[in-house]
């Protein structure tokens, strides 16, 4: 639930999202500076395509992102050079503008207006924020209880429990229910990172995970496969449909009227860079979640006869798989215990060095390659919908959207969009990568939770 700011704190609060509008115009002017122009201008070339061309929203939407969370080469964001640079900062600023870098993005269902803010309702992390805007109550006034906000929010520092908009603000009707619980769907999927961002869906990933990983298990008979594309395919979607029937028949009233993926409908399938290779390996890892890997089949028999190091083909799979921080240290993991007597010729073969011994090089050899897999604290594989949102992803009939309509909010000052906005288009959510690609994939290719 929200949490209330008392009246006796308007008026401070007020003068504090003013001072939020000062810090964010000297903000975007300083990111938008020459001395980001090499990091900057990649982004919104990328997202213009090769015509060239970029809506005013996309462009607010990147140079937003870029400026709160985008990592420069020294693993600082505009925001610490900003705060480290500028003169005249009060403790108080510094402790606002730090506060940015961790931005909530998300799809927002109205629930109220109330004086200068409206209380929203995240679906995707399921959380409730009382939010402002730097121009105030006017920044509302086409938005009503039951419709939709798309925008990003930062906290209010140091007012407890007050969100302010930051960068584009698109409101869509409420008669866009179906069709927005589908976009914040994807959203989940494909950034499970915002529904983490509250850590009671963790807990409740991990929970909804190992329950899965017990059934996958039961299903497949282990929780390591290494089959053809095709067969990983066919055993995929041969399982998730077993999960959505037993789901079905437990709870018949709840699947009343939803479509069981059959032949003509599969709900997973593989990339083309998976799809191409000779095996794909297959791991549900307790921690790791559900993940594929391509040519899994030769890495496995690389372990199994070291002799195979000695060709350069496999030496180049395994060369791959260190280098691409895509690829979590899982499989090196997994195979390496599988063959404890052949992992250190192998290595040393391909390291060149004979003194190497898996037991007291190889964690210190992942760490090296792939920093960022360590550097983050691990999530579970699986992301779990709130309620709201399980019940506009279930409901009736397709609408059509209705043009978004949108604010600015990146320079301190609030502006109509253009004209010719249109809602951000989402990825194929059925799109796995190797390596770190969860079940959350294959879920939210048509396969809601019924439970």
């Amino acid at each position: 639930m929200a949490v209330g700011v008392r009246s006796e704190d308007e008026t401070s609060l007020r003068g504090v999202i003013e001072r939020c509008a000062e810090l964010k115009g000297e903000l975007v002017e300083f990111a938008q500076s020459a001395r980001f122009d090499r990091w900057l201008t990649p982004l919104l070339l990328e997202s213009a395509g090769p015509e060239r061309q970029l809506a005013e929203a996309d462009a607010i939407r990147i140079i937003d992102n870029f400026i709160l969370r985008y990592r420069l080469p020294d693993g600082s964001t505009v925001v610490d050079r900003f705060v480290a640079g500028r003169r005249g900062l009060t403790e108080a600023d510094r402790e606002m503008l730090l506060g940015w870098r961790d931005p909530v993005e998300g799809i927002f269902e109205i629930r109220r207006k109330d004086g200068d803010a409206v209380v929203l309702l995240n679906l995707i992390d399921d959380l409730e924020y009382r939010t402002y805007s730097n121009v105030g109550r006017a920044a509302f006034r086409a938005v009503s209880k039951g419709g939709f906000l798309h925008t990003s929010l930062v906290p209010v520092h140091p007012v407890d429990g007050a969100w302010l908009i930051s960068g584009m603000m698109s409101h869509y009707p409420k008669s866009s229910s179906t069709e927005i619980a589908q976009v914040a769907l994807q959203l989940a999927t494909s950034h499970p990172e915002l529904v983490f961002h509250n850590p009671a869906k963790i807990e409740q990933g991990w929970e909804s995970m190992r329950e899965d990983r017990a059934a996958f298990i039961e299903f497949c008979g282990s929780d390591e496969l290494v089959l053809p594309p095709a067969e990983a395919e066919d055993r995929l979607n041969a399982y998730y449909r077993h999960r959505q029937e037993a789901a079905a028949a437990e709870h018949p009233d709840r699947a009343r009227g939803r479509r069981l993926p059959g032949r003509d409908f599969p709900a997973f399938e593989l990339p083309q860079g998976l799809a191409e290779s000779d095996t794909v390996g297959v791991i549900y890892d307790e921690v790791d979640g559900l993940n594929f890997y391509p040519d899994y089949g030769m890495l496995r028999d690389l372990f199994a006869d070291p002799a195979l190091a000695g060709r350069r083909q496999h030496q180049d799979l395994l060369r791959v798989y260190l280098r691409e921080e895509s690829i979590a240290p899982l499989p090196i993991r997994r195979l390496a215990a599988a063959h404890p007597t052949t992992v250190d010729t192998v290595f040393r073969k391909l390291l060149r060095k004979p003194g190497f011994t898996w037991g007291e090089h190889g964690e210190e050899l992942l760490r090296r390659r792939k920093p960022r897999y360590y550097e983050n604290e691990p999530r579970p594989g699986v992301s779990v919908i709130g309620k709201r949102l399980s019940e506009l992803a279930a409901g009736t009939g397709r609408q059509r959207f209705t043009r978004a309509r949108s604010m600015r909010h990146v320079a301190g000052l609030a502006v109509p969009a253009s004209a010719g906005h249109r809602p951000v288009a989402t990825t194929d959510p059925r799109a796995p990568r190797s390596g770190r690609t969860s079940e959350r994939t294959a879920r939210s290719a048509g396969w809601p939770d019924v439970r």
